[in-house]
């Protein structure tokens, strides 16, 4: 059954919905979610450590806006969000799968950018970041050839927290990149 995110966060109560792909550990969600009370905040995570993680998080600061989802996110996204459900997402240094033959596990595939693009509302946003350049130029090319959106490499936002992966990126001294798109 689709998932009715409305009852969940009502929108006399949540000026936006938010799916985070990816939560890892939760350092960015629970942040994200707790500085922005009035928005309703779904996190997607298939490792069950990071889900216990986010939800120890989210305890801890009394966050009430955040719901987690313990599935692939292909699967969520197909059966269970309807159309024109989100404000935004949000992927925060997914997998970059450097190796050649991982390349076709990378999830911002042109056919995910589409699907995406199905699940926001007309004007929702992208925020991406990663800290794998080959990634990051693929990231722009997948969108550039989108019909569905505009956009591109922003400075980092000060509203994204430093997440753990970031951390140890630029600990390699590798660079990172920011994108936000918008759904035309």
């Amino acid at each position: 059954h689709p998932i009715e995110l409305e009852k969940i966060f009502p929108k006399d109560r949540y000026k936006e919905i938010v799916c985070e792909i990816g939560s890892g550990m939760g350092e960015a969600s629970s942040q994200i979610a707790f500085e922005n009370p009035g928005s309703g905040y779904l996190a997607v995570e298939v490792h069950k450590p990071g889900i216990g993680a986010l939800l120890i998080r989210a305890n801890n600061l009394g966050i009430k806006n955040l719901r987690v989802i313990n599935e692939d996110i292909y699967l969520v996204l197909r059966d269970y969000i309807p159309d024109s459900s989100f404000d935004a997402f949000h992927i925060f240094f997914p997998d970059p799968w450097p190796k050649r033959r991982q390349h076709k596990r990378r999830l911002l595939s042109s056919e995910f950018i589409e699907t995406l693009a199905t699940k926001l509302k007309p004007g929702g946003r992208i925020n991406v970041a990663t800290d794998w350049q080959p990634y990051a130029k693929e990231i722009e090319s997948n969108f550039a050839n989108s019909k569905s959106f505009n956009g591109g490499v922003i400075q980092r936002p000060t509203w994204r927290p430093l997440t753990k992966f970031e951390s140890k990126g630029l600990g390699k001294e590798h660079l990172v990149t920011d994108l936000q798109y918008f759904k035309n």
